[in-house]
Protein backbone atom coordinates (compact mmCIF):
# COMPACT_ATOMS: atom_id res chain seq x y z
CA UNK A 1 0.00 0.00 0.00
CA UNK A 2 1.63 3.03 -1.04
CA UNK A 3 2.78 5.93 1.34
CA UNK A 4 2.36 9.31 0.89
CA UNK A 5 3.32 13.13 1.53
CA UNK A 6 0.78 15.58 0.64
CA UNK A 7 2.17 18.79 0.09
CA UNK A 8 1.25 22.00 2.09
CA UNK A 9 -1.67 22.42 -0.68
CA UNK A 10 -3.51 19.33 0.30
CA UNK A 11 -4.45 19.54 3.42
CA UNK A 12 -7.94 18.13 2.30
CA UNK A 13 -6.46 15.32 0.74
CA UNK A 14 -4.26 14.02 3.45
CA UNK A 15 -7.41 13.78 5.47
CA UNK A 16 -9.49 11.92 2.66
CA UNK A 17 -6.35 9.38 2.29
CA UNK A 18 -5.88 8.92 5.78
CA UNK A 19 -10.05 8.00 6.32
CA UNK A 20 -9.14 5.47 3.31
CA UNK A 21 -6.35 3.48 5.49
CA UNK A 22 -3.26 5.50 3.70
CA UNK A 23 -0.50 6.73 5.80
CA UNK A 24 -0.32 10.14 4.46
CA UNK A 25 2.44 12.90 6.53
CA UNK A 26 0.86 16.43 5.60
CA UNK A 27 2.90 19.70 6.50
CA UNK A 28 1.67 23.00 6.22
CA UNK A 29 5.18 24.42 5.84
CA UNK A 30 8.60 22.62 4.90
CA UNK A 31 11.19 23.17 2.72
CA UNK A 32 11.24 21.23 -0.58
CA UNK A 33 14.73 19.96 0.01
CA UNK A 34 13.77 18.41 3.43
CA UNK A 35 10.45 16.98 1.59
CA UNK A 36 12.41 15.27 -0.64
CA UNK A 37 14.59 13.77 1.70
CA UNK A 38 11.81 12.91 3.87
CA UNK A 39 10.20 10.83 1.11
CA UNK A 40 13.21 9.04 0.49
CA UNK A 41 14.31 7.90 3.32
CA UNK A 42 10.41 6.43 4.30
CA UNK A 43 10.09 5.12 0.78
CA UNK A 44 6.49 7.82 0.43
CA UNK A 45 5.12 9.16 -2.86
CA UNK A 46 5.01 12.90 -2.53
CA UNK A 47 1.89 14.57 -4.04
CA UNK A 48 2.24 18.01 -5.49
CA UNK A 49 0.41 21.03 -7.02
CA UNK A 50 4.08 22.24 -7.79
CA UNK A 51 4.83 21.96 -11.33
CA UNK A 52 8.94 22.28 -10.39
CA UNK A 53 9.15 19.88 -7.81
CA UNK A 54 7.04 17.20 -10.50
CA UNK A 55 9.74 17.85 -13.09
CA UNK A 56 12.83 16.90 -10.61
CA UNK A 57 14.95 13.94 -11.85
CA UNK A 58 14.50 11.00 -9.56
CA UNK A 59 12.02 13.12 -7.18
CA UNK A 60 9.55 10.31 -5.97
CA UNK A 61 6.69 12.92 -7.14
CA UNK A 62 3.14 12.48 -8.18
CA UNK A 63 1.59 15.87 -9.92
CA UNK A 64 -1.97 16.68 -9.09
CA UNK A 65 -2.96 19.08 -11.75
CA UNK A 66 -6.68 19.28 -10.92
CA UNK A 67 -7.34 21.30 -7.71
CA UNK A 68 -11.04 20.02 -6.96
CA UNK A 69 -10.83 17.34 -3.81
CA UNK A 70 -12.77 15.12 -5.68
CA UNK A 71 -10.97 14.99 -9.34
CA UNK A 72 -8.27 14.56 -7.02
CA UNK A 73 -9.08 11.67 -5.33
CA UNK A 74 -10.71 9.93 -8.60
CA UNK A 75 -7.27 10.72 -10.29
CA UNK A 76 -5.31 8.64 -7.19
CA UNK A 77 -7.86 6.25 -7.15
CA UNK A 78 -7.34 5.08 -10.63
CA UNK A 79 -3.16 5.65 -10.37
CA UNK A 80 -3.13 4.25 -7.17
CA UNK A 81 -6.01 1.54 -6.70
CA UNK A 82 -7.86 3.40 -4.00
CA UNK A 83 -10.82 1.75 -2.76
CA UNK A 84 -12.52 1.93 0.79
CA UNK A 85 -11.31 -1.13 2.91
CA UNK A 86 -13.04 -2.71 5.85
CA UNK A 87 -10.56 -1.03 7.76
CA UNK A 88 -10.69 1.83 6.24
CA UNK A 89 -9.86 5.01 8.85
CA UNK A 90 -7.02 3.37 10.19
CA UNK A 91 -4.84 6.92 10.65
CA UNK A 92 -6.30 10.26 12.72
CA UNK A 93 -7.33 12.31 10.40
CA UNK A 94 -5.41 14.92 12.32
CA UNK A 95 -1.79 13.87 12.99
CA UNK A 96 -1.52 10.62 10.83
CA UNK A 97 -0.90 8.34 14.20
CA UNK A 98 -2.64 4.63 13.65
CA UNK A 99 -5.97 4.47 15.79
CA UNK A 100 -6.44 1.91 18.83
CA UNK A 101 -10.25 0.91 19.31
CA UNK A 102 -11.54 1.18 22.78
CA UNK A 103 -13.91 0.13 24.52
CA UNK A 104 -17.10 2.44 25.51
CA UNK A 105 -16.60 2.53 29.48
CA UNK A 106 -12.90 3.84 28.61
CA UNK A 107 -14.49 6.77 27.16
CA UNK A 108 -14.13 10.31 28.89
CA UNK A 109 -16.30 13.49 29.93
CA UNK A 110 -15.35 14.52 25.68
CA UNK A 111 -18.13 12.28 24.29
CA UNK A 112 -21.21 13.64 24.44
CA UNK A 113 -23.56 10.86 26.39
CA UNK A 114 -25.86 11.02 23.28
CA UNK A 115 -23.39 9.19 21.39
CA UNK A 116 -22.32 7.09 23.91
CA UNK A 117 -25.85 5.84 24.07
CA UNK A 118 -25.75 5.53 20.19
CA UNK A 119 -22.39 3.94 19.21
CA UNK A 120 -20.41 0.93 20.08
CA UNK A 121 -17.41 1.38 17.86
CA UNK A 122 -15.00 3.84 19.03
CA UNK A 123 -11.60 4.14 18.63
CA UNK A 124 -8.63 7.07 19.68
CA UNK A 125 -5.47 8.38 18.60
CA UNK A 126 -2.57 7.44 21.28
CA UNK A 127 -0.95 10.67 20.07
CA UNK A 128 -3.40 13.60 20.22
CA UNK A 129 -6.52 11.95 22.57
CA UNK A 130 -8.73 12.49 19.67
CA UNK A 131 -11.65 10.22 19.42
CA UNK A 132 -13.63 8.84 16.57
CA UNK A 133 -16.93 6.90 16.00
CA UNK A 134 -18.76 5.99 12.57
CA UNK A 135 -21.11 9.12 13.26
CA UNK A 136 -22.45 12.32 10.50
CA UNK A 137 -18.67 13.01 10.25
CA UNK A 138 -17.57 9.27 9.12
CA UNK A 139 -20.90 8.84 6.93
CA UNK A 140 -20.40 11.54 4.92
CA UNK A 141 -16.47 11.44 4.02
CA UNK A 142 -17.92 7.86 2.87
CA UNK A 143 -20.75 8.72 1.11
CA UNK A 144 -18.35 11.11 -0.68
CA UNK A 145 -16.17 9.02 -1.54
CA UNK A 146 -18.55 6.46 -2.85
CA UNK A 147 -20.57 9.63 -4.97
CA UNK A 148 -16.93 10.00 -6.74
CA UNK A 149 -16.38 6.57 -7.51
CA UNK A 150 -14.73 5.20 -4.94
CA UNK A 151 -16.13 1.94 -3.76
CA UNK A 152 -15.80 -0.40 -1.20
CA UNK A 153 -13.00 -3.26 -1.60
CA UNK A 154 -14.63 -6.69 -3.16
Amino acid sequence: MPRFIADCHLGKLAKYLRFLGHDTLYFSHIDDDDLLKLARAENRIILSRDKLLSQLKNAPVFYLKPTNIAEQLQLLAKEFNLFIQDDSHRYCLICNTLLHTIDKSELDDTVPERVKAHFDFFQKCPNCQRIYWHGDHYKNMKAFLERIGIKEQQ
